[in-house]
Parts: C-alpha cells; sequence; structure tokens
C-alpha cells in the first residue's frame, strides 16, 4: 500500500498526499530509525535541504528516490511548488542536513503552509542535536529552554541573550563553531559565569563534551588553532533565586571526590558556579570530606 493511502479514507489520499517530516542522523549514521529508512525509500519524493548531503546518505543505505532542493534560500518558491505536488496526490518527505527538520533548520514555512492547507502531517522522529546535549549535560531536564540559533547582529544578539539573565531553567544554545569562542565570551558577559557543558561533533568519531564553568570552556576554546563541527552549549539557569539544600551540595562534594582526580580549587570552583553558592564554603567542605575519605580507606 502507498505511504500517502490514510486506511480511514482511501479515497481523499487519491486527491491529496501527505507530508512526512524525518529525522536524519547528526554524524553516526548508524542512529537512523528503520522507519525513517521505509519513508525514503517510499515517498515519491524527498525534499532535502542539500541533496548532495542527503544523496549520500540515501546511497550508503542503497535507496534510489527523487530528491528536490528545499533550503532557506529557496524556502518561500519552493513552498509553493511542493504544495501542489502533495495536493495531486504525492507523498513527500522533508529532510534537513542533520537531525529535525524545522528545528534550527528549513521546514517551518513548509508546515505552516500544510497544515493551512489541511494537508495530513506525519512526524518521523528520530535524533535531535539539542536533546542528545541535553540528556549528557548533567544539568536540570524537567524544563528547560530551547534557544537554537541566536541573531548574527551583535547588538540583537546581545540583547536576546540579555532576556535570560532570571531565567531558571537550563538553557539549550546552537553557534557555529567559527563564532563559538565569540558567543563564550558574550554568555560571561551577560548571564555571568554559569556552569556549561559545550557538545562538539556529536556522535561522530572526535565526539567531545567540555564541562564547567563557562570561562573554563572559553579558555579551552581560546586556545585551540582551530573548533571543527557545529556546537550546542547546554548553560545552567539563575541559581541565584532558588535555594539550594545544603545535603545536595555535600551529595556533589563527595560524588566528585570519589570519581574524579581533579584538585579540590577546581572542584570547588565547578561546584560553586552550578549551584551558585561560595565558593570557599564548597573548598573548605571539600578538604574536610577528602580527609574523611582517605581516613575511611
Amino acid at each position: 500500500m502507498p505511504l500517502n493511502l490514510p486506511i480511514d479514507d482511501p479515497e481523499k489520499s487519491k486527491v491529496q498526499g501527505c507530508l512526512y517530516i524525518v529525522s536524519t542522523p547528526i554524524g553516526n549514521r548508524d542512529d537512523i530509525t528503520l522507519r525513517a529508512l521505509k519513508v525514503l525509500e517510499e515517498v515519491d519524493l524527498i525534499a532535502a535541504e542539500d541533496t548532495r548531503k542527503t544523496g549520500r546518505l540515501l546511497a550508503f543505505y542503497k535507496i534510489n528516490n527523487r530528491l528536490t532542493s528545499y533550503h532557506e534560500y529557496n524556502e518561500a518558491e519552493s513552498t509553493a511548488r511542493l504544495i501542489k505536488k502533495i495536493d495531486s496526490g504525492l507523498s513527500i518527505a522533508l529532510v534537513s542536513n542533520a537531525g529535525t527538520p524545522s528545528v534550527s533548520d528549513p521546514g517551518y514555512r513548509l508546515i505552516k503552509e500544510a497544515v493551512a492547507g489541511g494537508i495530513k502531517i506525519i512526524p518521523v522522529p528520530g535524533v535531535s542535536a539539542a536533546v542528545t546535549a541535553l540528556s549528557v549535560s548533567g544539568l536540570p531536564t524537567d524544563s528547560f529552554v530551547f534557544a537554537g540559533f541566536l541573531s548574527k547582529k551583535k547588538g540583537k544578539r546581545l540583547g536576546q541573550l540579555g532576556k535570560f539573565t532570571s531565567e531558571l531553567r537550563t538553557m539549550i544554545f546552537y553557534e557555529s563553531n567559527k563564532r563559538i569562542e565569540r558567543f563564550l565570551g558574550e554568555i560571561i558577559e551577560t548571564l555571568g559565569d554559569r556552569y556549561g557543558v559545550l557538545a562538539r561533533e556529536m556522535t561522530k568519531r572526535h565526539e567531545e563534551f567540555i564541562r564547567g564553568p563557562i570561562s573554563d570552556i572559553f579558555n579551552s576554546i581560546k586556545k585551540r588553532t582551530v573548533v571543527k563541527g557545529e556546537c550546542t552549549l547546554i548553560v545552567s539557569g539563575c541559581v541565584e533565586k532558588e535555594k539550594v539544600a545544603p545535603e545536595t551540595v555535600t551529595d556533589e562534594i563527595r560524588r566528585r571526590l570519589k570519581v574524579s582526580d581533579e584538585s579540590i580549587s577546581q572542584l570547588s570552583k565547578d561546584i560553586a558556579v552550578k549551584f551558585g553558592v561560595s565558593k570557599k564554603s564548597v573548598y573548605d567542605d571539600a578538604v574536610r570530606m577528602k580527609k574523611e575519605l582517605l581516613k575511611s580507606d
């Protein structure tokens, strides 16, 4: 049965097709789902942000299907063309270069027009760089803010960052490898030296997670002659307005002392930034607990 034939209304599907929003891997090709492969093989047309990149993915899985270009520079004209094809009965899969279409990628306009036209839209979920980085960040995940890419214009970008100064939830930003050093500096300037995690080249061979105060991440990046890959930055919320239970800080100190050989000074700095507490109090507690751990050994 063709993909665009819904069981409940086979007659309508002969007149109008449907739109599949298909997530693709952000790096490792093995992360694609079986359902995504099935859809990409069976739809009438695949609308891709970059037909060359998607073409290589299809070739790897031996999928031979028609491709058409759909990116930010032809989004307006291509949307009308694709909607017309769906109205004529074709099923179309929308894919971006990596991850989930329309999440900081082209697709919003097409999906909006499809909704307005009563077209059936079917999500084929998979990888998202934001959720992937958040899941291993060690920061609160029960509530978070996805900011994506901020403006390329400095004045507007700083204004956008300024709106997050009192944000209590974990924040997720995307940034280009060419601009990440500058962006880290602006985070410190507007939000303060928060605790963060910079995820780079996720799921790829050179996958890297840099954790700690944003100032430490900034210094790490500044020492490099080149930074490769797209970057996802996870930043802790404003903890100053939250009351952190003393036992929470104590448990974190004890955990870090057991699993890490970092200096007490560095450990204290990280935890103080993460929970918004005094570095001196953390340092004093860490020294005391380390002595206790040594005695117990």
